[in-house]
């Protein structure tokens, strides 16, 4: 078993860290057009809740070798996240500002999630 296998995901930084942006967002989202509750709202929350999710299944995982595959799915659930983030701003759902503040949310789970890959691949 590795190291941190004793240790909750909720203990892990990262995960923390996309709990907040997660639930920035949803608060974010219910400002979207009504018309959009089945595309960019739904995406972008279901975009977000990916990250802690597969932070959280590969954790739960036996091998580090499983923990890097979810945590490189987490990598890109953020990164389609950032996508819909440009996409609003460009529906001009929301301000620059807005990009900009939710753009170095991401950029700060980003850096923590690929700490965390970085610790499992020495491991693998």
């Amino acid at each position: 078993m590795n190291e941190h296998s004793h240790k909750s995901f909720t203990e892990l930084e990262v995960w923390k860290k996309a709990r907040a942006l997660k639930n920035e967002i949803k608060e974010l989202s219910e400002s979207f057009p009504v018309e959009e509750k089945y595309r960019l709202t739904d995406q972008i929350i279901r975009s977000s809740r990916g990250i802690n999710a597969a932070v959280a299944e590969g954790h739960g995982r036996y091998t580090f070798k499983d923990q890097l595959h979810f945590c490189i799915i987490a990598r890109g659930s953020l990164s389609e996240t950032h996508n819909h983030f440009i996409d609003a701003f460009d529906c001009k759902y929301i301000t620059e500002d807005r990009l900009n503040y939710f753009k170095n949310k991401i950029e700060e789970v980003e850096r923590l999630l690929n700490g965390y890959i970085a610790y499992l691949r020495k491991n693998v």
